[in-house]
């Protein structure tokens, strides 16, 4: 660091030595003004070399601490994620390991089916968060299959999906696409992602609402963008979790008790990127939340 600032002061250093030169070396008369001018555009240009590379070092500084700044998050994030895959691992192995070993104890037939059951169960579980980590890592560098996709069409069959599950009908579901002057324009995207991240918004709204609440999906064209938002009425998401709802197996404290892996919102995130979009929320606590989900028109 110290070696960096030395190059500061070289050039003006330099300068004002060959100045000093000139202005005190005797010359022809002749040379006079000469030598007075050399000395001070070298002087000058002494330290106009040492502002510009102080600039470069600064500019240089800033990038690498940039950069280390980004790989200790990235350290961070990935020690972080570990750890949470590894809570999400260790719950359902422990759960089997227990089942496998109560199977050679039990006689009873009927209590041997429920904790195989229960082992099935929990094997499901780890081969549900396998392939969903599979799928995410696979959405940062696969290609997509561009199509034209209409908008509502796609909306109206995921709504669709969702209304027909029972734990859904618990809950005051709306849907609401413009229809007049025109309806939704038709964008280019991979329609079976757009109907992942849609499903996926659909799916969570309905996991942490209570039976009763209100649910609405709607959508509107903004410029040259499909705005989709996805509200409900249900506890909300406190403040201090916001940053990290989208990070891979993250769980705040209102999803304990919840099922999920905590990988659908990453998901989402990852393909409304992969289609240079936007995804946000807000939220209110005790009030409900809002994810709003911005895709490009283009074809």
């Amino acid at each position: 660091m110290r070696l960096r600032w030395f190059w500061v002061l070289l050039p003006v250093v330099l300068g004002t030595i060959l100045a000093l030169i000139l202005f005190l070396t005797d010359f022809d008369n002749s040379l006079l003004y000469a030598q007075a001018d050399l000395g001070s555009i070298l002087f000058g240009l002494g330290v106009i070399a040492s502002i510009l590379t102080a600039v470069v070092i600064i500019v240089l500084e800033q990038i690498e601490k940039i950069q280390i700044n980004a790989t200790i998050e990235f350290a961070e994030n990935r020690r972080r994620f570990l750890r949470r895959l590894d809570h999400e691992l260790k719950n359902p192995l422990t759960a089997i390991l227990a089942g496998l070993a109560n199977l050679s104890i039990l006689e009873d037939p009927d209590e041997r089916a429920v904790t195989l059951e229960s082992v099935s169960t929990q094997v499901d579980r780890m081969r549900k968060l396998v392939a969903e980590l599979r799928k995410l890592s696979e959405l940062e560098t696969r290609p997509l299959d561009l199509s034209p996709v209409k908008m509502t069409e796609l909306l109206e069959e995921t709504f669709a999906l969702i209304e027909d599950e029972p734990v859904a009908r618990e809950r005051i579901l709306t849907l609401s696409i413009p229809r007049a002057p025109w309806p939704l324009p038709t964008i280019s995207g991979d329609y079976d992602l757009l109907v992942l991240a849609v499903h996926n918004l659909l799916t969570n709204a309905v996991k942490f609402t209570e039976p009763g609440d209100t649910i609405e999906m709607r959508a509107f064209e903004d410029g040259s963008q499909v705005v989709i938002e996805v509200a409900d009425t249900g506890p909300g998401i406190p403040e201090s979790e916001i940053p990290y709802v989208w990070q891979e197996l993250y769980r705040g404290a209102g999803a304990r008790g919840v099922q999920g892996s905590g990988l659908g919102l990453a998901l989402v995130r990852a393909i409304v990127t992969r289609h240079e979009g936007e995804i946000t929320l807000r939220s209110r606590p005790n009030e409900g939340t809002v994810f709003t989900m911005r895709l490009p028109v283009r074809m």
